[in-house]
């Protein structure tokens, strides 16, 4: 699980903002709500993101997504571009390195992770975990004349073989779990995080996420989880009695197959649709029963085509919601109102906090009803991002504001400008 991810110099982010999933000494909804990690660390389950357009809500949902990409990508060249992007309107920050710190639990251990970093090289990068109340090194990775230098910690046993080949694989423009994954070493330490980061730290979803092929795709692979995916859609009420989905074979046009070389597809799979010419595709039905006027029952198919978007994205977030369920894992869904009705998204978030466990969701939004939702949020779970007069982004939480139980409507509150995050529109 999550605890905190501070960002300085990334994106709108210029001054070092943090981010916090720890629960504040609030009660409420207490056992659906957190989760007691280790002694007296109590984490969030949800975190809910307000602000107004272009005031860094997506970039939070960047930040996250950064750091995944940026520990499994390699490069084949030491003059590639690490692909961070600094805060550009400033004169000085751009020439400045970005900063991450990253706190997280694997099997109820603490780790941190430090990471600075330019466009060209990675400054500094840490890692360190917590054994029992004091850290414990695991590397400490800096640069030394445009070449990186990796030391490991006196609790960590590794060769001096290993070692050697990790610093010879570790170009500056790349991260230390990316040059370790392609040497043959196991160390336990470090294997823990990379496989947390790999299946339990989710690709974040945006309005243009093709989320229908993903769920397609799982139903296709796992028949287990078609009962599953109907169950969460029968309780939407979306009039939908069942749900096929088969994969199909496709003939494949000359011209995707004379361009498909452009592509990063594998030179045995091209030969393969160049021979049989077929592509398979899943194919997706909806069953609706009809109640017609004599009271009698009637079943239809409709293919998903000419389902309404709402039921399409809902269908299409079922497949990554119970994903991330089942791994206790840690999503992010920005603007999750996108196509859906208020209810629904009320019933996403509720459905995800009963099943959860140990898996975390962290929304941004522009749907202020959630605000009036006291059955379902607590003051710990709100956030707000404000652009401030330079261009950068201030992050903060609801529960630094002092007497906030005293408000009757948080939605009103909200609305007339007092906890700021909204447009300033004359």
């Amino acid at each position: 699980m999550i605890q905190s991810l501070s960002i300085q110099n990334y994106l709108s982010f210029k001054d070092k903002m943090t981010f916090s999933f720890e629960a504040t000494k609030d009660k409420k909804l207490e056992d659906y709500q957190v989760v007691e990690v280790s002694p007296g660390v109590k984490l969030l389950k949800l975190g809910v993101i307000f602000g107004a357009n272009a005031s860094g809500k997506s970039n939070l949902l960047k930040a996250f997504e950064f750091l995944k990409d940026f520990w499994f990508t390699t490069t084949d060249s030491k003059e590639e571009d690490t692909r961070v992007i600094p805060f550009l309107l400033d004169a000085e920050t751009p020439n400045m390195p970005s900063i991450f710190k990253l706190e997280f639990f694997v099997n109820d251990k603490k780790y941190l992770y430090t990471l600075e970093i330019t466009s060209d090289y990675v400054l500094y990068e840490k890692l360190d975990y917590y054994p029992g109340t004091q850290p414990a090194n695991i590397f400490d990775r800096g640069l030394k004349n445009n070449v990186s230098e990796i030391i490991f910690g006196p609790k960590i046993k590794i060769s001096q073989i290993a070692k050697n080949e990790i610093i010879i694989k570790c170009l500056p423009n790349m991260s230390f779990f990316a040059a370790y994954n392609q040497v043959n070493t196991n160390l336990i330490e470090v294997d823990l995080v990379v496989n947390w980061m790999r299946n339990q730290f989710s690709d974040p979803i945006n309005p243009k996420t093709p989320l229908v092929y993903y769920t397609e795709r799982l139903i296709s692979e796992n028949k287990n989880i078609n009962n599953r995916i109907l169950s969460y859609l029968q309780k939407a009420d979306l009039n939908i009695s069942n749900v096929n989905t088969e994969i199909v074979k496709e003939d494949v046009p000359e011209s995707f197959i004379s361009n498909i070389t452009k592509f990063n597809v594998p030179l045995e799979e091209i030969e393969r649709l160049k021979k049989e010419r077929t592509i398979n595709v899943p194919k997706t039905t909806f069953e609706h029963k009809v109640v017609n006027d004599d009271n009698s029952e009637s079943y239809f198919n409709l293919p998903i085509e000419l389902q309404s978007e709402g039921t399409q994205r809902l269908f299409g977030l079922s497949g990554a919601l119970l994903t991330t369920l089942e791994r206790n894992a840690f999503l992010a869904i920005d603007e999750i109102e996108s196509k859906l009705h208020p209810r629904l998204i009320e019933y996403v978030i509720e459905q995800f906090l009963r099943e959860s466990k140990k898996s975390q969701l962290l929304v941004a939004t522009h749907y202020d009803g959630l605000l009036e939702e006291d059955d379902l949020l607590r003051k710990d779970n709100i956030w707000f991002t404000l652009k401030k007069e330079n261009a950068s982004t201030e992050l903060y939480s609801l529960s630094d504001f002092n007497a906030v139980n005293r408000i009757t409507s948080l939605q009103k509150a909200y609305k007339y400008g007092k906890f700021g995050a909204i447009p300033n529109i004359e």
